[in-house]
């Protein structure tokens, strides 16, 4: 056994010493931690991961179990536990209430919103959407949440390609609704540099909604032309909005 860990560490080294580092953009390097919403999981971040890595950025993907939001910050704070520096922590619509739970790390530097929900102390992903039009969710008997699959391309995604919509659809994972309903303590964005990807497009957070967070977070706006899945549908647009907060908190 002995010998055959001495083989696998050996290849390891062998891995890491002949990966080739990206140059661009690695003045201005950071840890980033992306964090998917509900109905998600971290897949959809593919496209804005390699972008940030071509630029030189340390990046990492939590899977949110999605079952309560203490479970999903948890998962972020494992990841951000094997961080080595500061992190940018970066949520997308649901994501948005875990990286204000989850923010008040000691190594994380800042926070991005993409088209999330940005709760102040004792307010939820619920109570932010009290009053707005009934969401097209279906409850399982344990207390899931399933997105229509009907109406969840156009809603969620009208901006991807119609077999694309359509298999995120058949994908969805529900959260839990108690996620939805839990408030959150601390919100990190008060003690952290906050920057938000507002997309103009959405029809699950409303355009208006977006503004109001994200000008009571302060927080540095970005408006992209897309719809709540804007994350995936303009992934060059959104992964240079990160990248410049990256450079803004990192200072170079």
């Amino acid at each position: 056994m002995t010998k055959y860990l001495r083989i696998l560490g050996a290849l390891a080294w062998t891995l890491v010493a002949t990966t080739p580092t990206h140059a661009q953009g690695s003045n201005a390097a950071m840890n980033i931690v992306l964090v998917h919403g509900a109905w998600a999981d971290g897949s959809g971040w593919q496209r804005i991961h390699d972008i940030l890595r071509a630029k030189g950025h340390r990046v990492s993907i939590v899977q949110n179990p999605l079952t309560s939001l203490a479970d999903d910050v948890a998962a972020v704070n494992r990841v951000l536990a094997r961080q080595d520096g500061p992190a940018l922590l970066v949520g997308h619509s649901y994501g948005g209430a875990v990286i204000s739970e989850a923010g008040g790390a000691a190594n994380v530097a800042g926070l991005v919103y993409v088209a999330a929900f940005v709760p102040d102390a004792g307010e939820s992903v619920a109570s932010l959407t009290e009053g707005g039009a009934p969401p097209p969710l279906q409850p399982s008997a344990d207390g899931f949440l399933f997105f229509d699959p009907n109406i969840f391309a156009q809603a969620f995604a009208p901006d991807l390609p119609a077999a694309q919509g359509a298999f995120l659809a058949a994908a969805q994972i529900p959260p839990a609704g108690v996620a939805f309903g839990t408030p959150i303590s601390k919100p990190a964005w008060k003690t952290r540099r906050s920057f938000y990807v507002l997309a103009t497009d959405d029809r699950v957070i409303p355009p208006a909604a977006q503004e109001r967070m994200a000008a009571r977070a302060n927080a540095v706006v970005t408006r992209v032309k897309g719809s709540h899945a804007v994350y995936m549908s303009q992934p060059e647009a959104v992964a240079d909005a990160i990248d410049a907060a990256a450079r803004a908190i990192s200072g170079k």
